[in-house]
This record gives C-alpha cells, structure tokens and sequence, in this order.
C-alpha cells in the first residue's frame, strides 16, 4: 500500500467511478493525508488495486498497484521479446515482488513498490534512476560514470527503436505480475512459464516461517523398486501452501513409445491440484516433430503425450502454446485442447463484472479477434471441421496414439529436425559434456 498507518476511512462507500478515499498518515511529515483507491480489472490478467496517496501540509505524492487477489499458487516468469514500437505499449502489472529484467544488457529493476504501466514506462524508469546521479558520479567516480553511460546509451537506443529486437522479462514468485498478451504472438515472442517455489521463496512471501524452511533434497523412494502400474504414495510439502500434502505417482509404459512416470499432487490444506508427466532416458541427436491430422470426433479420443519440453502448434487455429505453461501432460487430444481453451480463457474476464469498476478494458477490436479464436477452438474440440495440431519436441518426448493396429498411420506425420541454437541453450546442452569429464574430475 502507499505509505500510511491505522488508516481511517472517510468514504466508507466508493463514490460513482468506484473509487475509496481512505485518511492515511503521511511517512514525510507525519500529518494526515489522503490515500485514494480504485479496484480495476485488467485484460487478461485479474484484478488489481491502483493506489494513489497524496498530503495536502507537505505535498508528498506516491502512487503504487497491489494486486487484489490471493498469491497464486505458482510462481510466473513472461519473457517478452520486442521488435516494433507496438511493443512498447503492452501492459505491464509488476507487483511488489515482481523483477523486471533487460535481458540483453544483464540489467535488472529488483522488487519495488507494484506500478501498472506499459514496457516504454518500465524501461524508462530504469534510465531515469540510473541517469539521476549520474552529474555527482563524473566528478566522484569517473569509471563508474562511463561504465554507466555506455549502458545508458543501449537504453536510450532501445527506447528509440534502434535496438530491435531485443528480450525483457518479469518474473514474480507471487505469480501477480504480468505482461500483456496478443493473439498476434508466436513463436518465442511471448513466454509465459509458471514454476513451482521453493521454501525459500514461500517463506519470502510469509507463507511458511523461517524457521520452518528446508528445501527437500529428494529422498523417500531410495531403495524402491518401482512396479509398473503401481501407485505410489509420497509425502511432500504443497507448493502453494507448503503445508504436508501428498504426490501419487506411477510409473506406467505406452505402447509403442516408452516409460513415463505420472505424478499427481492433492494438498487436503489449501486444495491445491496438479497432475504431470515425467519421461526419460537418453537424449535424442535430434528433435522430433508429430504433426495429427483430425478429420473426425473420433480422433480427439486418441491419447496424447506432451512433455514439458514440447511446443504445441497449430496453424489452422492460431495457436501456439510454449513449453512451460501447462508442463508435461498425458491425456486425450480432446483433453489437451481443453486445458489450453480454459489457461486461456482464465486470463480473460467480463469487464463488466460487478463490483469492480471497467477501468482499462480491452478495445472491441481486440475482444472480437479474442472472441472468434475461442469461437473456432471452441468448435475445434467438438471435431466440427479438419485441422491439423503438431507436437514440436526438441527431446523427442512426445507422443500421438496411431489409429491402426500395423504399419502407418496416414492421419501421423513424423520427422526428425535438427534443434535450434535456441533450444540447445534453453536445454542447457551446450554445456553439457558427454566425453572426457572423467578426466576434468581427476584433475
């Protein structure tokens, strides 16, 4: 919240833009002043408090965002990649625990007071800051001064439009930042990835005390022999919460493709759900790309096997999910679709939901194109005309059920494709070493 103490209310009711005024203690010259607050709902994302505190005896000013809502159950990091003045306008919730990175400078803006802005005001906050002092640092430290400049310069080139492209990111262990989307995005120009915290984190967040904090260093199923198709019961903390909760696992073989093993995780505390998928084995020289041609209801019955490091992509449909945001996943095609229709649509809300004013809705233009995408998913799941989805899997770890009981399926197209650079970083096999470690180790 902006800076106040033992608030007191002085509109009880929000007036007619749905705004409250609260009589709150200014931290500068400790008299009364006025916090005013507006709950907003923000496209795509949920709802946020804009906070504006302001003192009439010193004129002290501070505005701030909290978001209205409960610390989600996962951390969420968006890589957003910009490569037109567009981009700049996308907005941005960043919370107080949200980190606002310059991924191709190395640069960081650490946690601060939350803003809802766009990336332009991100950006340009971060050179303001860095350009304040930058008068003394000439006279008081020179190095320092032109070490800063040059970075000063990239920043300044970026804001122009004369660094394209370039990467930033925002990574939030609460999961209430965000980084506006659009159905234009593809490729690796949107990321989103939600993470499980660690205890650490939880306890950074207040949900578990310090005292309390242990990262689990696996264990449990030392010395078990793991059956097929057996459950297996294992006790762990919620990632939510991080109260005792319990993962169900089981290690099961698909026909014609290999073992995985199938994890579910219930908390009986804060009601936390996940299911996962976890394949092994050795690491493919190459990637391997599925492509399923749906012609009718019946194949969406076919069982489907998404790893964590698989993209799924879809032509006819505009869609594109990256690796990350629904994790591995062994289900039906029906079942993928729909779990990615209802991430989807979870981002999206009515804006004219009750209690909460509009504030800065999405234009008609953009609710239209997001209508007629889950008008045609919509369709899409129910089998209702011909489409194609592909499995893009630089681990070869993903898998489509055939159709007939020998030889090809002609509805599957199967190919090998050499990985990207990109890939190979994002795996971490660049630095992956296969021969001659013995040695380095002996050394």
């Amino acid at each position: 919240m902006a800076e106040t103490s033992a608030p007191e209310v002085v509109h009880a009711e929000p007036n007619e833009t749905g705004l409250y005024e609260i009589e709150s203690l200014c931290m500068n010259c400790r008299d009364n002043g006025v916090t005013r607050i507006l709950p907003i709902k923000i496209p795509f994302f949920r709802e946020i408090l804009l906070e504006s505190f302001s003192c009439d005896h010193c004129g002290w000013k501070n505005n701030t965002v909290k978001s209205a809502g409960q610390i989600q159950e996962k951390g969420t990091k968006y890589t957003f990649k910009l490569d037109k003045e567009a981009d700049f306008q996308r907005q941005v919730v960043r919370s107080d625990n949200g980190v606002f990175r310059l991924e191709d400078i190395d640069l960081e803006m650490p946690p601060a007071p939350g803003q809802f802005t766009n990336i332009e005001g991100l950006i340009s906050k971060i050179k303001t800051d860095l350009e304040y002092d930058q008068p003394a640092r000439k006279e008081a430290s020179p190095d320092l001064y032109h070490a800063l400049e040059a970075i000063l310069e990239k920043i300044r080139n970026m804001l122009e439009g004369k660094a394209f492209p370039f990467t930033v990111s925002l990574d939030d262990i609460s999961g209430n930042s965000f980084i506006e989307p659009s159905p234009e995005d593809k490729g690796s120009k949107y990321i989103r990835h939600d993470y499980l915290r660690t205890n650490a984190q939880n306890a950074q967040l207040g949900l578990l005390a310090d005292e309390d904090v242990e990262d689990s260093a696996g264990g449990g199923m030392e010395g078990v022999d793991i059956v097929d198709d057996q459950v297996y019961e294992l006790h762990a903390e919620c990632p939510a919460c991080s109260k005792p909760c319990t993962v169900n696992m089981k290690k099961t073989n698909i026909p014609h493709f290999k073992e995985v093993i199938i994890m579910a995780t219930v908390c009986d505390h804060c009601g936390y759900r996940t299911s996962d998928v976890k394949t092994g084995g050795a690491i493919p020289e190459k990637g391997k790309r599925i492509t399923l041609e749906i012609r009718t209801v019946e194949d969406m019955s076919r069982d489907i096997l998404k790893s964590e490091s698989c993209v799924l992509k879809s032509h006819d449909l505009g869609l594109e999910v990256q690796p990350g945001t629904l994790g591995g996943r062994f289900t039906t095609v029906e079942g993928l679709l729909t779990q990615v229709r209802d991430q989807l649509h979870g981002q999206i809300f009515d804006v004219e939901d009750e209690g909460l004013a509009p504030g800065d809705s999405m234009s008609s233009e953009t609710k239209s194109r997001w209508d007629a995408f889950f008008s045609k998913l919509d369709k899409a799941i129910k089998a209702e005309f011909p489409y194609s989805i592909t499995l893009e899997d630089p681990l070869a770890n993903s898998f489509v059920q055939k159709n007939v009981d020998s030889g090809e399926d002609p509805q599957i197209k199967s190919e090998e494709y050499e990985r990207t650079e990109e890939e190979m970083e994002d795996l971490g096999l660049n630095d992956m070493k296969t021969e001659g470690y013995e040695e380095d180790s002996s050394a």
